[in-house]
């Protein structure tokens, strides 16, 4: 086999095989580098095939050191329900999206949140093993933000498997958040921070280096209010997704996750959008309801495609 010659890894998901990985041929010692990664690949290898599925980059797929990690830094399409709609939470299990984010943050008001946790909390402690589940807290610093977290990973060791990890909002103090990441890193948990403001923008190479750090997420509408612009035409966000993907890559970490479209109704518009998101760099794209899982999905596989 030629040096430069590429060749396609399936990856391990409870059993299942759910993605894939590119290596050029001369990586020393691969076998063993897989079987160190606590399960979240198999020693199979396949020639390329067309099921379309994100590829993660060695630098990438060798820190991911817990299935958590490996869960959500692979994960294409994640799907944000309210945290005080339980009513909605069934279904979003069973949409197809990689993980369900279940949010304490901006689709809950302010008297409801404490509710919110406790309802999520059951709904955790009852999840099926095949429901990847994050849960968003409120950011670092609001008043609701230490009462989530204490709860929460206080919790998690009766919940194996029940928790994949936290998402925090409105990231934007690198040092004052790696006491959070520490304490999810001892738990197995994975942590996706996300921008949202110029100065998280400004902050994001140091965020996405913190040690255990697994992905970065952009929220374009909370950042395009920030800055005063508009969310309407993607030029005017072009730089802060560019920093976003640039500094995933450089910290070594799976790429961002886009901030969600906005479309419900248009399916075209949505496509279009998930596809430039992929073609951005991004690894994957929130999602606000079920109905973009598929077409999300679909949207990413197929604009791998087009890559060069």
């Amino acid at each position: 086999m030629d040096k430069t010659q590429i060749y396609w890894v399936i990856i391990s998901r409870r059993g299942e095989y759910i993605d894939q990985c590119i290596f050029s041929s001369d990586v020393p010692g691969l076998p063993t580098a897989f079987r160190a990664i606590s399960g979240c690949i198999q020693t199979k290898f396949k020639f390329p095939t067309s099921s379309g599925r994100r590829m993660i980059r060695q630098s990438e797929r060798l820190r991911l050191s817990d299935s958590s990690a490996c869960e959500v830094a692979t994960a294409v399409t994640a799907l944000f329900v309210p945290g005080d709609r339980s009513e909605r939470f069934g279904k979003a299990a069973t949409s197809g999206a990689d993980v369900v984010i279940f949010d304490l943050e901006e689709s809950v008001a302010p008297a409801s949140k404490a509710a919110a946790l406790s309802e999520i909390q059951k709904k955790i402690a009852g999840l099926k093993p095949e429901v990847n589940v994050l849960v968003r807290v409120n950011p670092l610093g609001s008043a609701s933000y230490e009462r989530e977290v204490e709860s929460l990973l206080r919790a998690t060791p009766a919940w194996p498997g029940g928790l994949l990890g936290l998402v925090v909002p409105k990231a934007e103090d690198s040092e004052g958040l790696r006491d959070l990441v520490r304490r999810c890193r001892k738990l197995r948990l994975a942590v996706v921070l996300g921008v949202e403001s110029a100065a998280g923008l400004m902050d994001a190479h140091a965020l996405a280096k913190i040690p255990g750090v697994t992905r970065l997420a952009f929220g374009a509408i909370d950042y395009a209010l920030d800055i005063d612009t508009s969310t309407s035409d993607y030029r005017f966000l072009d730089y802060a997704r560019n920093v976003l993907v640039v500094a995933s890559k450089t910290a070594g970490i799976a790429a961002p996750l886009d901030s969600p479209s906005v479309s419900i109704a248009d399916i075209g518009k949505m496509s279009s959008e998930a596809t430039l998101s992929r073609h951005f760099g991004f690894g994957g794209m929130l999602c606000i309801h079920p109905v973009q899982v598929p077409v999300v999905a679909e949207a990413f596989a197929s604009g791998a495609e087009g890559l060069v």
